[in-house]
């Protein structure tokens, strides 16, 4: 009599391992656009607080935070807004709009930079420049600016 052999066999095994390389392989391809995904509609909510911290801002000052050159936001030099503007810490602060104003995520998803960039010349307007790697709702991936009349 024979005795039954147990196990597998190199090619049953090497057939198994191959179908989990295939499907790990799919599962981080999607991971991946998930998180891209994931940082954009973060850039779009984090750009929607701001314009209401601005918005408060503007109802309290009668204007927006005026700055000449664009600045970064969420960096340490502008890391709050206050009815000093966007400042680095709230030292000198009276009201604060925001305490954190957020940075935008990394990494970046498209060529045009990563930053939210604030600029307001005058006081009556502002627009903040971001960019999106992908389609978050109605709003297209590419450059874009937030003003007062939304993201545009």
């Amino acid at each position: 009599m024979r005795k039954a052999n147990k196990g597998f066999t190199l090619i049953e095994l090497l057939v198994v391992i191959a179908i989990i390389g295939l499907l790990s392989t799919l599962a981080v391809v999607a991971l991946n656009s998930a998180r891209q995904k994931s940082r954009d509609s973060k850039r779009v909510a984090d750009l929607k607080q701001v314009q209401t911290a601005l918005e408060l801002y503007f109802a309290d000052e009668n204007g927006y935070p005026e700055e000449a050159a664009a600045v970064t936001l969420g960096d340490d030099d502008n890391d709050v807004l206050c009815d000093d503007g966007f400042v680095g810490a709230t030292d000198d602060c009276d009201t604060i709009y925001m305490g954190m104003v957020p940075a935008a995520p990394t990494p970046a998803d498209c060529d045009d930079g990563n930053d939210y960039e604030y600029l307001s010349a005058d006081g009556t307007t502002y627009e903040i420049s971001f960019c999106l790697g992908g389609t978050v709702g109605d709003v297209a991936a590419g450059a874009h600016t937030v003003s007062p009349e939304g993201i545009l």
